[in-house]
C-alpha cells in the first residue's frame, strides 16, 4: 500500500503542478457561451396587445377627431327653423334641396345676376320640374320675418300672366325664392341692342295685353292691393308660347284696398320711377302705371328709357317719342327692326298710351283697367293728348346735366346712395338698380337676373 501511494502521489503533483503555470501566466479558460443560462424570451400574447391597443387608440382618437368636425358642419348648415317659419306657406323648400338642385349654386347653372340677387336654374330631384332660384342677401334680420311674410302671401298670387312662385327657403341671411322657370328667358334680351331673335309686331302686342292684365290682377283683383315697384322689360319673362308674364316680386308691397300706402325708401331700377316717389317715398298703383307707360314705350321703340348712347335728343326716351308726337312723325320711333312689319294703328296707340301713362303728374295717369280696355279695343284713346307735364317746376324728362340732377334728388339713407351714371361708370348696357346702387350687368344671352 505504501508503495502505491509513492506511484500515485508524483503523478498528482504532476497534475496539478501543470495547471498552476496557466494560472501563473495570466490566461484563462475560454467560457461555453453555450453553457450560460439565457434570458426568457416574451410572450407574443403580449405583444399583439401591445400592437393592437396602440392601433385602437390611434382609431379613436381619429374618429372622434372626424366626428367633432362633422357635428361642427352640421350645425353650422343646418336650417334653423323658427316657428314663425312654420306658418308661412306657400312650400318651404329645404337649403340642401335646392343647393343638390342647383349642383351647388354653380356658376354653370346661373341664369342671371343684379343688383338685387342671382338667378340659378335647377332641377328638384323628386319631380323633375325645372325651375329659377333666386338667391337674395337680405341684410337686415329685423325685417325679415316681414319681408318673408309678404313673399308668402305674393306665392298665393294666381293669375296666367304672372311668374309663379312656387316655394321658399331661408338660410342665415340668405332668402331663397322658387319661380317656375321661364324657357324663352326675359323680354329685354329681345328687343336691347342686337338680338339674335327680333319680335314680331303680333308677339309685341300679346305681351303688352298679357303684363297689363297681371298688373290689372294685382291692383284690383286680388284680395289685397300689390304694388309691383319694377315693372320693366328684364322683369318680363316669356314662357313655352311666348306669353308675357311679369316676375320678380322681390319689391312689391302690399295693402288692403282703399288703405294708405306706407311711406319706404326709394326702389326701383332708373327710368321707370315715378317721380313723386322722390318726393312721398310711398308707392302706390299710379308709380306702377309709369314704369308700365316706359315699358310700352321701350317696346314698341325697341330701346331702353334712358339710352346713353343716343344722341343727346333721344337720350330719354320719353320725350323723345312726345317731341315726335308733337311733330305728327309718331311712326319715326317705332322699332326699325321690324322693317315697316307693323299695325300702324295699334302701334300709334301703344306709343300714345305710353305718353299717357308717363305723365308726371299721378292724377292724369289712366288705371290699369282703363289701360286694358284700351289695348282690348273696348275704348278709344282721346283725340288730343296731354303733355308729359311738368313736376315741381320740372319737365318730366331729363337731358344733359340735368339727368344728374334728377339722379341726385333721390334721398339717401342706409340702404340708398346717391347713383350718378358718370360716377359708376355706367355706358347704357344695363339697368342701374337704385336701392342696390349698382348697374345690372347684362350675361352672354343680354339676361339679367330679375326673375
Amino acid at each position: 500500500m505504501k508503495h502505491l501511494e509513492l506511484l500515485v502521489m508524483p503523478f498528482t503533483k504532476i497534475q496539478l503542478n501543470s495547471r498552476i503555470p496557466n494560472l501563473m501566466n495570466g490566461k484563462a479558460q475560454s467560457l461555453d457561451l453555450d453553457s450560460l443560462p439565457s434570458l426568457p424570451k416574451p410572450k407574443k400574447d403580449q405583444t399583439v396587445l401591445i400592437v393592437a391597443t396602440t392601433i385602437s387608440a390611434v382609431v379613436f382618437l381619429v374618429f372622434g377627431l372626424i366626428l367633432a368636425l362633422y357635428v361642427i358642419w352640421k350645425i353650422k348648415n343646418i336650417d334653423v327653423i323658427e316657428p314663425w317659419e312654420l306658418e308661412i306657406g306657400p312650400h318651404r323648400f329645404s337649403y340642401k334641396e335646392l343647393k343638390k338642385a342647383t349642383r351647388g349654386f354653380r356658376d354653370k347653372e346661373l341664369l342671371g345676376f343684379g343688383g338685387f340677387g342671382r338667378v340659378y336654374k335647377g332641377t328638384l330631384p323628386k319631380t323633375n320640374t325645372v325651375v329659377a332660384v333666386k338667391r337674395i342677401h337680405h341684410e337686415a334680420k329685423q325685417g325679415l320675418q316681414e319681408f318673408v311674410s309678404e313673399i308668402a302671401t305674393i306665392g298665393r298670387l294666381r293669375h296666367r300672366n304672372l311668374v309663379q312662385l312656387l316655394g321658399w327657403c331661408r338660410r342665415r341671411g340668405d332668402l331663397l325664392l322658387v319661380y317656375d322657370f321661364m324657357p324663352n328667358g326675359s323680354l329685354d334680351k329681345y328687343i336691347y341692342d342686337e338680338p339674335r331673335v327680333t319680335l314680331t309686331w303680333d308677339q309685341r302686342f300679346k305681351v303688352i295685353k298679357g303684363v297689363a292684365s297681371g298688373l290689372l290682377y294685382l291692383h284690383e283683383e286680388w284680395e289685397q292691393t300689390v304694388i309691383h315697384r319694377d315693372i320693366k322689360a328684364g322683369n318680363v319673362l316669356l314662357d313655352s308660347d311666348m306669353n308675357g308674364r311679369l316676375g320678380d316680386f322681390g319689391l312689391a308691397k302690399l295693402y288692403e284696398h282703399g288703405a294708405n300706402p306706407s311711406t319706404t325708401r326709394v326702389v326701383g331700377t332708373l327710368g321707370y320711377l315715378a317721380p313723386e316717389l322722390t318726393k312721398t317715398g310711398k308707392p302706390t298703383p299710379s308709380s306702377d302705371v309709369f314704369a308700365f307707360g316706359a315699358l310700352l314705350l321701350e317696346v314698341a321703340c325697341g330701346r331702353r328709357p334712358i339710352e346713353a348712347k343716343a344722341l343727346p335728343e333721344e337720350l330719354i326716351l320719353v320725350d323723345w317719342v312726345w317731341d315726335k308726337w308733337k311733330e305728327g312723325a309718331i311712326l319715326e320711333v317705332v322699332d326699325s327692326r321690324l322693317n315697316g312689319e307693323y299695325d300702324e294703328m295699334e302701334a300709334i296707340m301703344v306709343l300714345k298710351l305710353g305718353l299717357m301713362c308717363s305723365n308726371n303728374t299721378p292724377s292724369k295717369r289712366p288705371s290699369m283697367r282703363l289701360v286694358v280696355r284700351y289695348l282690348e279695343g273696348e275704348l278709344s284713346l282721346p283725340e288730343t293728348l296731354a303733355a308729359p307735364d311738368e313736376y315741381d317746376g320740372k319737365k318730366g324728362g331729363t337731358s344733359g346735366m340735368e339727368l344728374e340732377v334728377f339722379i341726385d334728388s333721390y334721398p339717401s339713407s342706409s340702404y340708398f346712395e346717391k347713383v350718378s351714371t358718370w360716377s359708376s361708370g355706367y355706358d347704357g348696357e344695363g339697368d342701374i338698380d337704385i336701392e342696390a346702387n349698382s348697374v345690372t350687368p347684362l350675361t352672354d344671352s343680354g339676361r339679367e337676373d330679375n326673375r
